[in-house]
């Protein structure tokens, strides 16, 4: 029987919990103020914003973390030298622990923005708080005793659509359901929640919502605020893929004023993967999540600001500037936009795909979706890298994966590590030009699978559940058709040389509009050039702001 593997909080103790030296605290005193609290006083709350980190210089600090059950559980008691912060801190969401003072304390608090300067100042001093911060969220994602509590079924399509909306984010969270737990059956009881609400969310804060949206969802937990109006930023990046997330990194580590809009989860379909192994600089592979969840920590370091979720469904001029609108109804004032949108999953034209999608047909596969295969068949459609990744992925998990791809040859479309890799697991099984043909079911319940073998004509039906698409994705430019932005008859938006000989690499067709990575036509589709080209548009931002500030 497998043993629970033990947190990062208990293996990775000194580096979670490190107590700096006296010459350390002299150092943070410049950023921050002195503050006295009297035993019993509460310093911060789940669920609410945190005044800061506090450094402790005198006395002891308890630090517990809650569940919307009213569960408390001990982490760790600060004493002098220790500091209590959290990633929360640098993204201005409430904060997903709790602390009171166990003795009288003195410390010092360092606000929000007052850290990010402290971060960049003091090199050495915030590597140490920064690994800090990032170890406590992992160590809070992986005991799952904070965040909001999901009541429902598991495998619900609405309570994986929300527990995946909060895995993406890097926003812990629990999944009880009130059939098998007695905690969450009796929370259902004192709500008075029929079966037919669920599923229900729990938020630390005390509200709760009936089967929310993501942007309801992260409204109650305070993930996302209104957009200034009247502000103007340097530059709004539209997408938090690999592409969007290097070009705010780079544009505000320059000290320009950025703000990214994202639609659903930092890092696209980059985040979605199980491992990614030819990236530069990771001879072991990483996950997609954790290579993104670093890229966003990092932007919002160097202070760029993010709204996530937060759909853009227009972009037009107004008095020398930009404004983009989303489906929340707010306005961001921009001197300059870069577009890095990225792609739309492909769908099967298969008839009734939608009413099994988000409980049986899955984009992605994450270990929510892994768990609810486990020990069954399941079929995967596509033939690249993601599909790849996936499969083996699911293979650890399923009792067999059958890969359908419409070509003959893995290779033609694959990296080669992950053709081998295939080949290697006894139950991943490739079959080439093979197409789904039919989902058969009742009652929104798949119970079987039908494909088509193209040149045989020979039909298979195998009792598989769950059904995982990689089968490509088209360009997100439905809401650019107003801008007048040029594309190609993909969709793709065109820029450079596209537009003409002597039009400037990655400027689209209006001016002050730049389009990287996925979304514009010709980029290569790797998470490596989409890095690059993040990297390279903020050169042309600095032209082009430049270009602005001379004319004016």
């Amino acid at each position: 029987m497998a043993t629970e593997q033990p947190s990062v909080l208990e293996t990775r103790r000194e580096q979670v919990f490190p107590t700096l030296p006296a010459e350390d605290i002299e150092r943070l005193r410049r950023f921050g103020e002195q503050r006295h609290y009297p035993a019993g006083t509460q310093v911060t709350k789940a669920g609410s914003i945190s005044p800061g980190m506090v450094v402790v210089v005198s006395g002891a600090l308890d630090v517990t973390q809650n569940d919307a059950l009213g569960h408390r559980e001990h982490i760790v008691t600060h004493g002098p030298g220790s500091f209590s912060a959290e990633l929360s801190l640098l993204s201005g969401t409430p904060s997903l622990v709790s602390s009171v003072a166990k003795t009288d304390v003195e410390a010092i608090v360092i606000p929000p923005d007052r850290l990010r300067k402290l971060l960049v100042e003091e090199a050495e001093l915030g590597e140490r708080i920064m690994r800090a911060m990032i170890l406590r969220r992992v160590g809070l994602l992986e005991t799952g005793h904070s965040g909001p509590i999901i009541l429902g079924e598991p495998g619900d399509s609405d309570v994986l659509r929300l527990g995946s909306f909060l895995d993406r984010n890097g926003h812990p969270h629990q999944i009880l359901d009130p059939a098998t737990d007695e905690d969450a059956r009796t929370l259902v009881q004192q709500l008075d929640i029929s079966e037919s609400d669920l599923p229900v969310v729990i938020c630390p804060n005390g509200r709760w919502a009936r089967n929310p949206t993501e942007n309801e969802l992260a409204t109650c937990l305070g993930l996302v605020r209104p957009i200034d109006p009247n502000k103007c930023y340097d530059v709004a990046i539209v997408g938090a893929g690999p592409a969007g997330l290097a070009a705010a990194v780079y544009a505000a580590s320059e000290g320009l004023e950025v703000i990214v809009l994202e639609c659903r989860a930092f890092g696209g379909q980059a985040g979605a993967s199980a491992r990614i192994e030819n990236y530069l600089g990771f001879p072991t592979g990483i996950t997609g999540l954790a290579l993104m969840a670093r890229a966003y920590n990092q932007a919002q370091k160097f202070g760029a600001q993010f709204s996530i979720p937060d759909e853009a469904v227009r972009l037009h001029d107004a008095d020398g500037a930009f404004v983009i609108e989303t489906a929340d109804g707010d306005r961001a004032r921009t001197r300059s936009v870069v577009i890095a949108t990225g792609a739309l999953y492909r769908r099967l034209t298969l008839a009734h795909t939608e009413q099994y999608e988000g409980s049986h047909v899955h984009y992605w596969a994450s270990a929510l979706e892994a768990k609810l295969c486990a020990g069954e068949e399941v079929a995967l459609v596509g033939a690249g890298n993601s599909a790849g990744q996936a499969a083996v992925f699911l293979s650890r998990r399923a009792a067999k994966v059958w890969l359908l791809m419409r070509g003959k040859d893995l290779r033609r479309t694959m990296s080669e590590y992950l053709v081998e890799r295939i080949s290697a697991q006894p139950n991943i099984e490739v079959l080439a030009e093979t197409e789904m043909s039919e989902f058969v079911g009742t009652d929104g319940n798949l119970e079987r699978v039908r494909w088509k073998h193209k040149p045989s004509g020979t039909e298979t039906e195998r009792p598989i559940r769950h059904v995982f698409l990689f089968c490509g994705a088209d360009p997100n430019t439905e809401w650019l058709k107003p801008s007048g932005i040029v594309v190609d008859g993909r969709g793709f938006i065109k820029t450079g040389m596209d537009l003409g000989k002597d039009h400037p690499p990655l400027h689209t067709s209006k001016k002050g509009v730049f389009a990287i990575g996925d979304v514009r036509a010709g980029s290569v589709k790797r998470v490596a050039a989409g890095v690059g080209e993040g990297a390279q548009v903020v050169a042309a931002l600095h032209a082009y702001l430049g270009e602005m500030q001379t004319s004016a």
